[in-house]
């Protein structure tokens, strides 16, 4: 009887396994036999935004640093010696011509004065004399009553007193010039500085080298600009003189816009009219100068100042967003909408900023259409539907305010594009 339950049991062990392969095998029959899962649908267009490249007429412009300069500057030094007896001005404060700024001791160049004067008296009263007598010697000589000699001496006086009579006029007026210098009066309007002389303190007139130098003074509308520009930008303008296709600062005024290093545009608009003659062979550039009207009194001379000149003729150019172009490695390129509805690479050469748009050197055309939106599934040849944009710019209100390119560009690193009417 127990042989019998054992028997029974390796036949129910050995019958499991085939259990359940039937059982995945059924499985495996019922899952296959099922319906057919419907094919994927294909992938919808990516759905873009294009815009052809807006032509524009711009010029560029190089920009330049440059200090600026008062167009008159002088230092004050007194014409006399003497004691400082007041000091006339606010320092720092603008002044005008002729303001009194130092009043130097008066008495001893008045004495003086006082003095000359009664010297031109007594001389004026002795030509008097001697006149009076030479007349009174002439008329007895007539009558033969007196010697030729009475009558020569007689004339010789007369024109010895006409002599010391002049020769007191002049040190009467050279004593009244003293008198007056120990007034030391403003030479230009302008901006005054420190005193470097205070009241009670004994200064050295005359020449320049001795006289002591009591405040300078700086003019203040207009200011100049210096700049200094290099070897290759020169030979450029030169060129571009030649061909007629720019103005040349030594041939008339040309206009020039300034900026400030607090400011982001270039707001104040000046005139270049000075190159100078020679190249500084040391730094190889060559000085020019703009003038600047400074009427609000905003510049200062010793500042650095931002300067952008115009760098070429007008041209006709075509702009495109930032946005619209990628970047491949080291490469620039946009992507282009053509007549199949595909996505094309483009390849192309971007410059400057003009009004918040890249002008594009190369690669465009202005019959293309150009993807400005819609980047996230786009490739080369991928299916597109694309929506038609227009391109516009984007003025600033503030003048040249057209910041520099940050991409590879076929125009100098100094170059940059700005718009060729610009609003007050």
């Amino acid at each position: 009887m127990l042989r019998r339950v054992e028997l029974s049991r390796k036949a129910m062990n050995s019958s499991i396994p085939r259990i359940l392969s039937a059982g995945i095998v059924v499985a495996i029959c019922v899952i296959g036999c099922g319906k057919d899962k419907p094919a994927a649908a294909p992938p919808q267009p990516a759905a873009v935004t294009v815009a052809h490249p807006l032509a524009h007429e711009i010029i560029d412009y190089d920009d330049f640093n440059g200090r600026l300069a008062a167009v008159d500057q002088v230092e004050v030094r007194a014409r006399v010696s003497g004691f400082i007896e007041s000091v006339h001005f606010k320092e720092g404060s603008l002044v005008k011509k002729g303001d009194l700024l130092y009043l130097i001791d008066p008495a001893p160049f008045q004495a003086t004065y006082d003095r000359t004067v009664a010297e031109q008296a007594r001389a004026q009263a002795q030509l008097e004399y001697n006149t009076s007598e030479f007349n009174r010697v002439s008329e007895l000589r007539s009558q033969d009553a007196i010697s030729v000699k009475e009558l020569e001496d007689a004339k010789l006086a007369m024109r010895q007193s006409s002599a010391a009579l002049d020769a007191a006029k002049a040190a009467a007026q050279s004593a009244k010039l003293d008198l007056d210098y120990t007034k030391v009066i403003a030479p230009i309007d302008g901006r005054i500085g420190a005193r470097l002389v205070t009241p009670g303190n004994l200064i050295t007139g005359g020449g320049a080298t001795s006289a002591t130098r009591l405040t300078t003074i700086v003019s203040v509308d207009p200011i100049y600009c210096y700049i200094d520009a290099d070897e290759r930008t020169v030979l450029k303008y030169q060129r571009l003189a030649r061909e007629r296709k720019r103005l040349s600062a030594r041939d008339q005024p040309i206009p020039v816009w300034l900026g400030l290093s607090d400011e982001q545009g270039f707001s104040r608009e000046g005139k270049a009219d000075f190159v100078n003659n020679t190249f500084d062979p040391a730094t190889g550039t060559i000085t020019a100068r703009a003038t600047f009207d400074n009427h609000d009194l905003s510049l200062t001379p010793g500042l650095f100042a931002r300067i952008r000149v115009p760098g070429s003729g007008k041209y006709q150019a075509l702009l495109i967003p930032d946005i619209a172009i990628q970047t491949d490695q080291n490469q620039k390129f946009v992507y282009v909408v053509g007549t199949d509805n595909k996505a094309q690479y483009r390849h192309v050469d971007p410059g400057s900023v003009h009004e918040g748009l890249r002008v594009i050197t190369s690669g465009l055309t202005e019959g293309d259409s150009v993807v400005i939106n819609g980047f996230a599934r786009l490739r080369p040849g991928v299916p597109v539907t694309a929506t038609l944009s227009t391109i516009t710019t984007r003025p600033s209100p503030d003048v040249g305010t057209t910041q520099q390119s940050t991409m590879p560009a076929t125009m100098p690193m100094s170059a940059s594009t700005a718009p060729t009417s610009r609003p007050d």
